[in-house]
């Protein structure tokens, strides 16, 4: 493995795997250029090194070759944030890739065509519901040499492998993990990948204490795994969002409409929690409606109460943490050294219950200004964060959603295995 601080660059063309997935408007405008800019640092270095970059990425879910998610939308952004033009291949692999990767001169920037219009990258047959079961053994097989002959043709483009994508490195796909053994002296990360990396291991193995993770969410099941790895790692666990219904249900309060899952799971971690004297904090007060159905179509003008949480009215749903819970988590927060905040406390995306997950946030920034070190990482909370315009006040904002995730579980990542191998 090979380090990007020190790798020689000069002459070298790096085929590099970035998350440029970025979301377009009916005028294929980008409207959030968040993951382009995080790649400047990686492409800016490879540039001063003497090198040419040749960009791979996807965008979107295509089933084949689409002009909605073709990446020559993304070409005018790309240019202003890196400052040169950029020249783009009309497919990732073929006669053209291979002429325009040949005819690059250092600083130069090749874009290839979106990775997904060929099912090669995701490694998935692409067949019809009716297909029989041999049928689809049969395409798996077929996709599966077409899948090496697929790494074989994009390794060929360049001298050595970057991956910057970490928000994909959870899965192994041809670009994330599959092409890295193409290079076995010649791939690393690049700063978005080592910087997630990082951030995430100082969090979760050398914290300073105490230690504080907030979970938010609507559901305990999606994040049974990390819940229990962080009852290994931290003092506190502030327990938000939909989620908290399960555990009040579970201690025997009345949470009328709001979600809740199985009481047991919610007993089990309760009890796990007890035995490790980890200290849970649960909302004791939320806002309630009776117009939820309003809500989740993004209406936010309904009637609201502030209701006891263990007390909700029978035909009402619990939405955002309250008041009194936010106060209650405050001297939690602030006298923290470390803090993991993944998952909102309310439904942030409609302003009327964006409360809570707002005064979250405004804590998490005034604990990172007293010195604690604070990750902030899943998509919702890094949408809340950059919603509330406060990204540059905490430690770290994850760019991995599903990734982060699994490598806080302790999974091991395809796209991080496959580099440091």
């Amino acid at each position: 493995m090979q380090y990007i601080d020190n790798y020689d660059f000069r002459g070298k063309r790096a085929i590099v795997r970035f998350d440029f997935n970025v979301p377009l408007n009916e005028n294929f405008e980008v409207t959030d250029d968040t993951r382009i800019r995080a790649a400047i640092p990686t492409i800016q270095k490879i540039f001063d090194g003497g090198g040419a970059i040749i960009a791979m990425t996807h965008l979107g879910r295509p089933k084949g070759v689409t002009e909605k998610y073709s990446l020559k939308h993304i070409i005018p952004t790309l240019e202003k944030l890196i400052g040169k033009k950029v020249i783009f291949a009309p497919d990732c692999v073929g006669d053209d890739a291979g002429e325009l990767s040949k005819k690059l001169k250092p600083g130069d920037f090749l874009l290839l065509e979106n990775l997904r219009f060929h099912a090669e990258e995701e490694g998935k047959p692409r067949l019809d519901e009716s297909a029989t079961a041999e049928e689809k053994d049969a395409a798996k097989k077929e996709l599966k040499i077409k899948q090496k002959e697929f790494v074989n043709k994009l390794a060929g483009l360049a001298d050595c492998y970057v991956n910057d994508a970490f928000g994909t490195a959870h899965r192994a796909h041809a670009s994330t993990a599959l092409i890295a053994a193409n290079f076995p002296n010649d791939k690393m990360f690049g700063y978005i990948m080592n910087g997630e990396l990082k951030a995430v291991d100082k969090v979760l193995n050398a914290p300073k204490r105490p230690f504080t993770a907030i979970l938010g969410g609507s559901k305990v099941s999606t994040k049974i795994t990390i819940i229990k790895r962080l009852l290994d790692k931290v003092d506190n666990l502030i327990l938000g969002g939909g989620m908290s219904f399960t555990f009040i249900k579970a201690l025997g309060g009345k949470i009328g409409l709001s979600i809740s899952e199985d009481v047991e799971l919610a007993k089990d971690i309760l009890g796990e929690a007890e035995s490790k004297n980890v200290k849970i904090y649960l909302p004791v007060d939320v806002i309630t409606t009776t117009q939820f159905d309003e809500v989740f179509k993004g209406n936010g003008n309904v009637e609201t109460k502030i209701s006891d949480i263990r007390n909700i009215a029978d035909d009402a749903q619990g939405l955002d943490a309250g008041p009194k819970s936010v106060e209650a988590w405050k001297a939690v927060l602030l006298e923290s050294k470390t803090i993991l905040w993944n998952g909102p406390v309310g439904v942030f995306e409609v302003d009327t219950f964006a409360g809570g997950t707002l005064h979250v946030a405004e804590l998490v920034v005034d604990a990172t200004a007293k010195g604690a070190y604070s990750l902030v990482g899943g998509g919702d909370s890094v949408a809340a964060i950059n919603k509330f315009n406060m990204a540059d006040k905490v430690s770290y904002v994850s760019t991995g959603g599903g990734a982060l995730l699994e490598y806080m579980e302790g999974i091991d990542l395809p796209g991080v295995k496959a580099v440091k191998e």
